[in-house]
């Protein structure tokens, strides 16, 4: 089964190359569309598509996320605020997850109280990751897959096993790695 995955990822084209035959020599404006039913991270530069990733989500697949240990990967509009090289996970670029939006529904539907939410808008405000410690969590990010990168990354099926976050292979949260910053946009849809 593994083999089988080897040979499926073997046609993947390296982002310099990607770039090349888009007829670029660097990318200026780059953003990213994540499409959770099509287990895709897809990178754009201004409206053209650069390059498609393979990508696994949460392992509850709801389309609402409730809470820290829900398991589910959020839809929404977000930015990376946070970008570490060192994580469990090889990479890890934390969202801005909840946002402001996300906040306000946890706030209304009460799935967070009035604190949390103001905790929550306080570190948006201030330009921060948003506060981690309320019932949302905030810890969700776009990440490599870590020690067991060999086996996932050439499994032939999806298997979501995340905590809500989105894991690419250890090799393309490197190309990533070379083009994001802090402040470049993700869209995850369903």
């Amino acid at each position: 089964m593994i083999l089988y995955g080897i040979i499926l990822n073997m046609g993947e084209i390296s982002l310099d190359d990607a770039i090349k035959n888009n007829g670029l020599t660097q990318l200026d404006s780059i953003y990213i569309i994540i499409e959770r039913n099509n287990y895709e991270l897809k990178l754009f530069n201004n409206s053209t598509l650069i390059k498609t990733y393979k990508a696994i989500f949460g392992k509850n697949n709801s389309m609402v996320k409730t809470s820290s240990k829900d398991y589910v990967t959020p839809i929404g509009n977000y930015k990376i605020c946070n970008i570490k090289e060192n994580s469990k996970y090889h990479k890890f670029f934390q969202l801005d997850y909840p946002n402001k939006n996300d906040a306000a529904e946890g706030f209304k539907r009460d799935y967070i109280n009035e604190q949390e939410y103001k905790s929550i808008i306080s570190s948006l405000d201030s330009n921060n990751c948003p506060y981690a410690k309320t019932k949302l969590g905030a810890d969700i990010g776009i990440q490599g897959i870590g020690e067991y990168n060999f086996i996932f990354k050439n499994l032939p099926f999806t298997y979501n096993w995340t905590n809500g976050s989105i894991a690419i292979s250890n090799e393309d949260i490197d190309e990533l790695y070379r083009v994001v910053k802090i402040g470049t946009v993700v869209v995850i849809n369903y």
